[in-house]
This record gives structure tokens, sequence and C-alpha cells, in this order.
């Protein structure tokens, strides 16, 4: 076998060359700049009780019985009066254990929410408030969201009303 020299490589520092128009310029900083608004919640005094254990027990509810929550929550949607605009949410896994994500209706969000990221504050029947993260370009809910699941006991298969009272203000 052939020995061969290792091949060296001359460096040496020059001066990078620069165009007379921006010679006495500052140099350019190419580093991209994100500024994000953080949106903070309120912490609620109510204690969760959930662990990541109970992910182990997940139930899933069966046809029949979606269809029952669905249906009921359509009779309920259907008696609401003031004309304010409603949907129905029938809740999956991914709504209730694990995730706690909650999309909404895209046509719902286009048509009544905000068009940027912010709160959005959740009533529920004993007239409690939870404000949730709403996030825009996803359509959906994601912080707060969880602590609402799961101080009202959601599991996979209920059925939720949403009635929006305000821009940002929903009754569920």
């Amino acid at each position: 076998m052939k020995r061969t020299k290792p091949r060296v490589i001359g460096t040496e520092m020059v001066e990078v060359r620069r165009s007379s128009r921006v010679a006495n310029k500052p140099a350019p900083v190419y580093k991209e700049i994100v500024v994000y608004e953080r949106v903070d919640l309120p912490r609620s005094s109510r204690r969760y009780t959930y662990s990541r254990r109970d992910l182990a027990n997940r139930v899933y509810a069966s046809d029949e019985a979606r269809e029952y929550a669905i249906n009921k929550a359509d009779e309920l949607e259907a008696m609401l009066e003031g004309g304010h605009p409603s949907f129905v949410k029938p809740m999956l896994q991914s709504h209730v254990t694990g995730g706690f994500w909650l999309g909404l209706p895209g046509h719902f969000c286009r048509k009544n929410l905000p068009k940027k990221d912010g709160t959005v504050t959740l009533i529920d029947e004993e007239g409690e408030e939870f404000p949730t993260v709403y996030l825009a370009h996803k359509a959906g809910l994601s912080g707060g969201w969880r602590g609402f699941s799961i101080s009202h006991g959601l599991v996979d298969g209920d059925a939720l009303v949403f009635q929006q009272t305000k821009p940002t203000v929903f009754k569920v």
C-alpha cells in the first residue's frame, strides 16, 4: 500500500471585503427575532383530582351512549333562548384525558370568535367561570380546558352545548 502525505490546507486571516457603499455601516445581523405575547390565566382555588395513572383505566363510550348524549344535547340546544350562536360538541378521549385539547368547529370560530389568540371564558351551570386559552389559528381551547374538564368529571361520550353570550364568553 502506498503511503500518502496528509493534505495540509493553509489558513490565514484576511479582512473581509465589503463594498465601499456599505463599508462604513455596521455589519448586518441575520438573527430572526420572534415576540410572543403571553396569556396569563388566573389560578383557580378549586383543586383538581386527576392522576396520570387514570389513563390506564380509560373507559370508552358505546355508540348507543354517545348517540343518546348527542340527542339530549341537541334537544337542549333547540330549547335555548336569546338568539345567541351555539353548537354541540361530543367529547372524545383526547378532549377529556391525556392531551386535554378541545377543537372547536372551524366555521363557528371563523364567523363568531376573534381572529387572534386570547382568553375565552367558559361559564358552567353553577355560574363558575373558567378562563381558557383560545388558539385562533388552530380553532381550539388549550390551557384551562383541562381544569374545566376534570372539575366537571367529563368522560368519553359526553356531549356539551356551547352558547356564546359575548364575543369571548360561553355558557357551557
